[in-house]
């Protein structure tokens, strides 16, 4: 018999239940057998969507490992897993912090589990423009490659964007906007780094692609805003960032919505959940400027 409780931002309050070992076969199981919100999609190991954090309360003894190579290469994808530790789950029997819940068994043992939940939209998604029904008509992504093809342009184009914006804002002396567009252009440069890293040694430039699959011509998450203009105000210019990131959460949340490629969908999915993040960020600080003005 084995106490597995679980725990998630997503869950009220930590619950344990138990379990026989071998009976009810992996975590996931038992996580559905007693309605505990895990995310779950493909059920195989191949998308991610069921991360877990384990941690195994009966020191030393640890089971469970047996990591396959599937879950393996998931979890490489999703950074979740070191050299290291795969070398210590083959060589010396102990498994990683990170597992997929549909691929880890239980076994005579208590474990904590603790999951993020499915967190990718807020409460009140944010308001969505002609252009998410551009998307679904006009873009189709098949492969993983090829989505983070797609990614690699999106951010390194929107980081280039706000650093000319950035520097024209200084040239012309409105230096309050050129430092905001630099943070975003810093925001931008982030998600090109995470887009590269898990491209990893693939050569994606023979996916990237070209202007006129865009609606408007031009990359979501870059604004209307071309050239330096000294009496813009900081209000005007998070205004003009908002409609921009507003673009970029759309194109990302549509494809987690509608890809048949849970691995495409699980990514899209974390980039959606970023993008949202920084709609919100640029929300308040919108209602912020905006209630300093009326004062």
């Amino acid at each position: 018999m084995a106490n597995v409780t679980f725990s998630s931002p997503v869950m009220a309050n930590d619950v344990t239940v138990y379990a026989i070992a071998g009976h009810r076969g992996t975590i996931l199981s038992v996580a559905k057998a007693y309605k505990i919100p895990i995310p779950f999609d493909c059920c195989d190991g191949e998308c991610g969507s069921c991360l877990v954090e384990v941690k195994h309360l009966n020191s030393p003894i640890r089971y469970g490992v047996n990591l396959t190579e599937k879950e393996k290469e998931t979890l490489r994808q999703l950074s979740k897993i070191t050299k290291e530790e795969i070398e210590d789950a083959e060589v010396n029997s102990m498994p990683p912090r990170y597992r997929l819940a549909c691929q880890c068994f239980v076994r005579d043992e208590d474990i904590f589990v603790s999951f993020e939940g499915d967190q990718t939209l807020p409460a009140k998604r944010p308001a969505m423009s002609i252009a998410a029904g551009i998307f679904a008509g006009g873009i189709e992504i098949g492969t993983v490659e090829e989505f983070l093809a797609f990614a690699i342009k999106v951010e390194d184009e929107a980081a280039k964007h706000f650093e000319a914006l950035a520097a024209e804002m200084g040239r012309c002396g409105n230096q309050e906007v050129a430092d905001l567009f630099g943070k975003l252009a810093g925001y931008s440069r982030l998600h090109l780094e995470e887009a590269q890293t898990r491209a990893g040694d693939s050569d994606v430039t023979p996916f990237m692609p070209e202007e006129h699959i865009w609606p408007d011509l031009v990359t979501p998450e870059q604004t209307a805003l071309w050239a330096g203009d000294p009496s813009l105000s900081r209000l005007g210019a998070l205004k003009a960032a908002l409609e921009g990131e507003r673009l970029g959460f759309e194109f990302y949340h549509h494809l987690a919505e509608t890809s048949p490629d849970p691995k495409i969908r699980r990514m899209a999915k974390e980039f959606a959940k970023e993008e949202r993040e920084h709609v919100e960020i640029l929300e308040h600080w919108i209602e912020r400027d905006a209630t300093m003005a009326e004062a």
